[in-house]
């Protein structure tokens, strides 16, 4: 069966978005929500991507699955994503872990958490499932996808990225024919395969899978009866499938969206600290290298109402500036400088203050004559004026976060224990 020209596949799909996980490599980031509950970008949540790149892609059936401290998802869905409307067809899901299979059963991995939930994924009537983790930031147009794995009669058509294979052992790797069959499908190996006709590069799993509804719904009772099983994708069911049926390789770099300004396909994993605070503060780029002004391609969100930021004060040491930074809705500079940083809604900042390479959650407030470089500040963090981080790395680690690469991380509770301590 080949696709027709004008046929959209997005409209016969539905977007099953995998958000269950901690992502317990953001430490503190993630002791109150889950990983894809994340701030990003100045005003959205990293699930705010996937979710995204379905509704821009034509999707109009979604489902989303949670486990870990969902509260706060889930009221960024019911907030932001509400305006999917039953009597156009359109369907927006949350899924929570709820022992609907057993009472002392969660999901169990990501098959499990489509399996318990077929019943409801059988109500939508659609015809091709699109299997997203809801924790990376991108753009993609998944009906390109679609297109491929209709036209190739695949079993599993498997969203890929090209990496350098030096770097490939991080990854679920794949080894592909010259057609882009997988012949193998290797986690983490320490030998990554190379590409036909690129020995240097390796295809990296991306997490994002394409499956007729019916093939997949089969593979998953059967998965479900095999007490062997992890039940989970990357585990199970992508390596029998590359074993015994047909999985395809679809490459990023086809189906990426860009708006002319990003050189290369843009993809992250924020999964840590370091990462974190690189992609946001990436966005105060002269030239980001992810564009979130594309207007064609929104990233949609909860757009609070706000007042818009306010500078106030003009004398020469107490100015209320920002440069090269992203600010917004509801925080006032006031009478403090702003460098290189990514101010979320709400924050505040006081006179004599200095941020330098600073990504500042929504609610934060920076006192008077603080000093702060190089940090991540949770939300609603109060800093006590003349506080001075990231000039002394001893110091920083004594009270706070401090990752590999010596971005320093803020919590309330660290700086709570740090006025006990010092009375």
């Amino acid at each position: 069966m080949k696709p027709q020209p004008n046929a959209r596949l997005s409209s016969q799909a539905m977007a099953f978005v995998l958000a269950g996980g901690r992502g317990s490599r953001l430490k503190e980031l993630t002791d109150k929500r889950a990983k894809p509950a994340v701030y990003f970008g100045g005003k959205a949540r990293i699930i705010d991507f996937a979710l995204s790149n379905a509704l821009n892609s034509g999707i109009r059936k979604m489902a989303i699955a949670t486990q870990y401290k969902a509260h706060s998802l889930i009221r960024h869905m019911q907030r932001g994503w509400s305006f999917f409307r039953a009597e156009r067809n359109e369907y927006l899901d949350i899924l929570p872990a709820s022992q609907r299979v057993s009472e002392n059963q969660w999901y169990l991995g990501t098959a499990d958490a489509v399996t318990q939930n077929i019943d409801i994924v059988d109500s939508y009537h659609i015809k091709y499932v699109v299997v997203l983790a809801g924790d990376h930031v991108y753009k993609m147009d998944y009906e390109v996808m679609l297109q491929q794995h209709v036209a190739t009669g695949a079993d599993v058509t498997i969203g890929c990225l090209t990496v350098p294979r030096a770097e490939a052992s991080a990854f679920g790797v794949m080894d592909i024919d010259s057609r882009g069959r997988v012949t193998a499908f290797l986690e983490k190996p320490a030998n990554p395969p190379g590409m036909p006709g690129d020995p240097l590069s390796t295809l990296a799993s991306m997490g994002i899978y394409v499956f007729d509804w019916a093939f997949l719904r089969d593979l998953l009772l059967r998965d479900a009866a095999d007490l062997n099983s992890s039940h989970d994708f990357g585990n199970d069911l992508i390596p029998a499938i590359v074993k015994n049926g047909k999985a395809m390789a679809h490459r990023f770099a086809e189906s990426c969206v860009t708006s002319g300004l990003e050189t290369e396909p843009y993809w992250r994993d924020v999964g840590t600290i370091d990462a974190f605070w690189q992609a946001n503060i990436d966005l105060t780029e002269f030239t980001p290298k992810l564009d979130l002004y594309d207007n064609a391609w929104p990233i949609w969100t909860y757009a609070e109402i706000v007042p818009p930021a306010k500078f106030i004060h003009d004398e020469a040491a107490r100015r209320g500036m920002a440069v090269s930074s992203l600010v917004s809705g509801d925080c006032i500079v006031s009478g403090s400088e702003v460098r290189n940083s990514l101010l979320f809604t709400g924050c505040r900042t006081h006179s004599y203050a200095e941020l330098d390479h600073v990504v500042a959650l929504p609610y934060a407030d920076v006192g008077r004559g603080a000093r702060l470089s190089r940090c991540v500040l949770d939300r609603g963090v109060l800093i006590p004026p003349g506080l001075v981080v990231g000039e002394d790395p001893e110091e920083d680690a004594r009270w706070f976060r401090r990752s590999e690469g010596g971005i320093v991380l803020i919590t309330e509770e660290m700086l709570a224990a740090r006025a006990n301590a010092l009375g």
